[in-house]
C-alpha cells in the first residue's frame, strides 16, 4: 500500500518500542476476552464504521475518474459491510481482531481495489480554495493580538476549529453537506475550558521561555484544518526561530491532506519573496510521512521523515485519527503535543468528555 521504499520506526519513540508503544489508544478487547467472540467495544466500533458507509458510498458514486462509479460504489458498500459483519461473527477473520488501524486499512483496500483513489478530491479542492481566500484575514486577526499567551491560545483554538472539517465522522459529514462550516463561528463555538485533556497552560509556560529547535507536525485534514489551523500556528513557531517539518500522508485517505497537495497549498500562500505573510519560510519543510490512512502507526514511517525527525525536540500529532484514536499515550524522547477535537461519541465516552470536546495533551521531557 505504501510507497515501495522500506518503512522504518519513527526515531523519537521511547525505546524499546516493543514494550513502550501501542499505536491504538482505545483497547477493543483484553487478553481475558474470548478470541472467537466480538467484545461490546468491538461491536460499537464496527457499528461506527458501518454507519459511515453511506457517506463514503455517496462520495464514490460521484467520482468522475472511475468508470461505472455508481456500480462500483455499490460493490464497495456491499464488500465493506460484509467484512464488518464477518468481524462481528468472528473477530479473528480478515487479519483481526479489529482495531481502528485495521478497520481503516480494510476500507481503503476495498476502495482502491475498485479503482477509487481519492473520492474526496472534489470537496478537498473546494475547501482548500475557500480556506486559502481566508488565510490573510485569519493571520491578521492573530497578529493583532499583542499578548503572547492570548495569541497562542487563539492559534490553538484555530487548530480545533479547523479540525472540525472531518468527513470521516458521519455526523460531521451530514452537517457539512447541509451548509458547509464557518471557520470563525467554529472558533467562537468551541467547548469552554478546561477541555477533557487540557495542558495548554503548561505549554504556554514553555512557549514563553525558550523556543524549540525543530518541530515535526503530523497534519490532518485539508481545507480549514491545515490552512487556517495548522499553518498560522506553524508560522508562529517559525517566528520564534523553530524549524518546522510538516508531515503529510503519501496517499489520499478521506479528506486528509496529502504531501503533493500540501506542497501546492504552501506555494499558493507564499508571496513573491517566498514568505508567509512576512515570515521567512526557509525553515519550513514538507515531508512525506509514508502513511496512507487517517490514523498512523509510528513504527511505520518513511525513511525521509525518520531522517528529518532525528534531531527534533518537539513532536506534534494533530487531529483525532493521529493524535487521539492512535498515539494519545505514545511516549517520545522529546517534548510532544497531541491536539485534536473529539468527533466520535465512542471516543468522548472513553475519555470521559463531551462530543466536540478538545484534547490538548502536552508532555515535556526534562533533559
Amino acid at each position: 500500500m505504501e510507497s515501495a521504499s522500506e518503512m522504518v520506526a519513527f526515531p523519537l519513540l521511547t525505546t524499546p518500542i516493543e514494550s513502550n508503544y501501542r499505536a491504538c489508544t482505545i483497547p477493543y478487547r483484553f487478553p481475558s476476552d474470548n478470541p472467537r467472540k466480538a467484545t461490546p467495544a468491538e461491536i460499537a466500533w464496527i457499528d461506527l464504521f458501518l454507519n459511515s458507509i453511506p457517506s463514503f458510498k455517496k462520495r464514490a458514486q460521484s467520482d468522475p475518474t472511475v468508470p461505472d462509479a455508481n456500480i462500483k460504489a455499490e460493490i464497495f458498500a456491499q464488500r465493506y459491510t460484509e467484512i464488518l459483519e464477518e468481524f462481528k461473527k468472528d473477530p479473528e477473520s480478515h487479519g483481526g481482531p479489529p482495531d481502528c488501524i485495521l478497520l481503516c486499512r480494510l476500507r481503503e483496500q476495498v476502495l482502491r481495489e475498485l479503482g477509487f483513489r481519492d473520492i474526496f478530491k472534489k470537496v478537498k479542492d473546494e475547501e482548500n480554495a475557500k480556506a486559502i481566500s481566508l488565510f490573510v484575514d485569519v493571520v491578521n486577526l492573530n497578529d493583532a493580538i499583542e499578548d503572547e499567551g492570548k495569541r497562542l491560545e487563539n492559534l490553538v483554538r484555530g487548530i480545533f476549529a479547523g479540525n472540525i472539517f472531518d468527513l470521516g465522522s458521519a455526523q460531521l459529514a451530514e452537517v457539512f453537506s447541509k451548509d458547509g462550516m464557518s471557520f470563525l463561528a467554529s472558533c467562537q463555538n468551541l467547548v469552554s475550558r478546561p477541555w477533557v485533556i487540557d495542558d495548554l497552560d503548561a505549554f504556554k509556560l514553555h512557549w514563553g521561555k525558550k523556543p524549540w529547535k525543530k518541530a515535526i507536525i503530523f497534519v490532518d485534514n485539508s481545507g480549514a484544518d491545515i490552512i487556517l489551523g495548522i499553518l498560522p500556528f506553524a508560522r508562529e513557531l517559525l517566528r520564534h526561530g523553530t524549524q518546522v517539518v510538516l508531515a503529510a500522508n503519501d496517499l489520499p485517505s478521506i479528506n486528509d491532506v496529502t504531501y503533493p497537495e500540501l506542497v501546492e497549498i504552501i506555494s499558493k500562500l507564499k508571496d513573491e519573496h517566498g514568505q508567509l505573510m512576512g515570515v521567512d519560510t526557509s525553515n519550513l519543510l514538507i515531508a512525506n510521512s509514508g502513511n496512507d490512512l487517517p490514523v498512523i502507526d509510528l513504527t511505520r514511517v518513511s525513511q525521509e521523515l525518520a531522517y528529518l525527525a532525528s534531531d527534533a525536540d518537539l513532536v506534534i500529532l494533530e487531529g483525532m485519527g493521529r493524535g487521539i484514536e492512535t498515539n494519545l499515550y505514545a511516549q517520545f524522547k522529546c517534548d510532544s503535543l497531541k491536539i485534536g477535537m473529539v468527533k466520535h461519541p465512542e471516543v468522548a465516552q472513553f475519555l470521559g468528555g463531551r462530543l466536540y470536546d478538545c484534547v490538548f495533551k502536552y508532555n515535556e521531557v526534562l533533559s
